[in-house]
């Protein structure tokens, strides 16, 4: 039987949890700002979540690649940013200078545990703009989904969480 304790590490992705209270006015205001969408504190919890799983998601990717080119650690280049992610990361540069996003994503980004590989300093100094660049993503979806949305309801946070996972 396995130790509980291994358990509960097996089924952290996170060990750099999210506070939850934290940077709650920067990214309602993020939302505005990015696709004219007003969310509040309930919402922020699932942007948070789903953040945490996306950029997650990258970085196992990320680990494949570089496993596959037989590398020992996950480089930049191993992630599978695609074109679309790569112009997200490009719009939350140019809006996060006025917003200042970044270091609350800096310090809230995941780092998963459970990578069989370590990734690169370079690697984990662009996680906070690759979330701000899924955070985009993100924001902007909900416009695609409903052109007229002020206020995304639970659902519409499914729709676009649905979407994601289908590409990323």
């Amino acid at each position: 039987m396995a130790d509980p304790d291994s358990i509960q590490i097996q089924v952290v992705r996170n060990l750099n949890p999210y506070k939850r209270v934290g940077g709650i006015v920067k990214i309602e205001h993020f939302f505005r700002v990015a696709a004219s969408v007003d969310i509040d504190k309930a919402d922020v919890k699932r942007y948070y979540d789903f953040v945490d799983h996306k950029v997650s998601d990258l970085l196992l990717m990320g680990e494949a690649a570089a496993s596959a080119n037989g590398r020992d650690i996950v480089e930049p280049w191993d992630l599978p940013i695609t074109k679309g992610l790569q112009e997200s990361i490009h719009v939350f540069e140019r809006l996060d200078v006025d917003i200042g996003l970044e270091p609350i994503l800096d310090k809230k980004a995941p780092r998963p545990a459970d990578l069989d590989r370590p990734y690169s300093l370079e690697t984990d100094a662009r996680l906070p703009t690759i979330a701000g660049g899924v955070s985009v993503a993100l924001a902007r979806s909900f416009k695609i989904i409903d052109p007229e949305i002020k206020h995304p309801a639970t659902e519409d946070w499914e729709r676009a969480f649905q979407i994601f996972d289908q590409l990323l």
